[in-house]
């Protein structure tokens, strides 16, 4: 089946969240939403997720599901906020596991902090598969970027998260810990095995050079053919030589740090204190 796709690009993440609903009734799933932060002030906006939530709303869907590819150092997710007002399971690959144990010590949360992925309503193995009304959902396990990262095949379409861009920006880092350019080459093999003509839905998008205008769809064939960092068949080598080369140039996303605190949480804050105050660590010299 082919599913009806409504995109959602927020522009201070470059974030695409999707809306993926069953064309045949009214089931949905959310896929990778953001909620709004202001890092200079410290303060959380739902913008973002209140326009999904109104398209949904207006369209007459029933949500699902709240789908993460993956735990996101770029953006917080939304996914909590949304659940309570329009419902749905939020899902995650069970890899969530390694990146809690990561993170948890970085940020010394201590015992309380549970990484056993209790946070999540579904953690999904690859293999899995999942239904949005008619529409069958499979499972890919796709790390590389991190541990934890899926790429959901729903019908005809691959939601493939931060694992690939289009095909004239190329691939996703894989200097986080727990990231692996070898890792990801493998992984990104296994989306291109996927029928040519299966449409590929990016995670984010920055225009790359000489393009004018934001993109986030593309297919297998066209990454396959057209794809700068690992098309045209590029060997494992090379590619693990350039992905390394190129990330130890780049500087860490500006949301990383109230980001993967939030998103290991499956988008909810810390603790309150006492008081009812909420405080996100900064960890010195730990990324």
């Amino acid at each position: 089946m082919q599913p009806i796709v409504k995109a959602f690009f927020d522009d201070a993440t470059n974030t695409i969240s999707y809306v993926v609903r069953d064309p045949e009734g009214t089931s949905c799933a959310i896929i990778d939403s953001v909620l709004d932060f202001d890092y200079s002030s410290g303060r959380t906006d739902t913008k973002s997720a209140d326009e999904i939530i109104a398209w949904v709303k207006s369209e007459g869907l029933n949500v699902e599901w709240l789908l993460e590819t993956h735990v996101h150092a770029d953006h917080l997710s939304a996914a909590p906020y949304i659940q309570e007002r329009v419902g749905g399971k939020i899902g995650i690959g069970d890899r969530i596991r390694i990146v809690q144990d990561t993170f948890g010590k970085i940020f010394n949360e201590g015992t309380e902090f549970q990484r056993d992925g209790s946070q999540f309503d579904r953690l999904f193995v690859e293999g899995d598969t999942l239904h949005i009304g008619q529409l069958r959902g499979d499972v890919l396990h796709t790390p590389g970027h991190t541990p934890a990262c899926l790429t959901y095949v729903i019908g005809d379409a691959a939601f493939v998260g931060d694992t690939l861009f289009m095909p004239d920006f190329g691939t996703a880092r894989c200097d986080f810990p727990g990231g692996s350019a070898q890792t990801l080459f493998d992984s990104v093999h296994k989306i291109l095995s996927l029928p040519e003509e299966t449409r590929i839905f990016v995670g984010h998008d920055y225009k790359a050079p000489g393009r004018d205008v934001y993109a986030w769809e593309t297919t297998v064939g066209e990454q396959k053919a057209k794809n700068i960092h690992i098309g045209a068949g590029k060997s494992k080598d090379e590619f693990v030589q350039m992905r390394e080369t190129r990330d130890a140039t780049l500087a860490m996303p500006k949301l990383i740090i109230p980001s993967l605190q939030v998103n290991m949480r499956a988008g909810q804050m810390p603790p309150a204190d006492a008081e009812g105050n909420v405080y996100l660590k900064v960890p010195v010299n730990k990324l």
